[in-house]
């Protein structure tokens, strides 16, 4: 497994060892040893999983204190671009953002720290997004920021993204009061 340093401080990204033949593939997507060694020892809570047609986007979301949390982010099936915009109000990098693409076959994983907020593009049909948590989901501490944001000038390369409700109301970076 190699995992390197991102752009902006605490992001890891994450290539493991694959191992193909005739009959397919082996990696391991998970291993705890591996991930202390590179200082991420979050205890893992809670797996999600998304399943998105093309075009959707879900972001950027955080959660704040007491219950933020650090995801370990990846994808199944298909596609996405995946964001990660620091959130932390001492940062030198606030506002700044990481994008990467992940799929099926890079296998590439991102490691998104607490004070980041997170969201991805799916690429194409049927994707399938899954994340571990360092901490459980609570619906009161949820967040959003603009996934449009002018200040933060993601370049999401989408005109018109499939959005939820909750995501077309994310507040703007220079009105947000980071808990972080």
């Amino acid at each position: 497994m190699e995992i390197t340093n991102a752009n902006l401080a605490g992001l890891l990204i994450i290539k493991p060892t694959v191992f193909e033949d005739d009959r397919g593939y082996f990696y391991e997507s998970f291993n705890q040893a591996d991930f202390n060694r590179k200082g991420i020892t979050e205890n893992f809570v809670q797996d999600n999983q998304s399943l998105s047609q093309k075009d959707v986007l879900r972001g950027l979301h955080f959660q704040s204190p007491p219950y933020s949390q650090g995801k370990l982010v990846r994808v199944i099936k298909g596609a996405v671009l995946d964001v990660a915009v620091d959130i932390r109000k001492n940062s030198v990098t606030f506002g700044k953002h990481f994008d990467i693409i992940l799929d099926e076959k890079n296998r590439t994983m991102l490691w998104i720290p607490v004070g980041f907020a997170h969201g991805f593009l799916t690429l194409e049909n049927n994707t399938i997004f899954s994340y571990k948590c360092s901490n459980y989901y609570n619906k009161l501490s949820e967040g959003c920021i603009l996934w449009d944001d002018q200040d933060i000038r993601i370049n999401w390369n989408v005109s018109h993204p499939i959005l939820s409700d909750k995501d077309k109301l994310g507040v703007a970076l220079k009105d947000f009061r980071s808990p972080f």
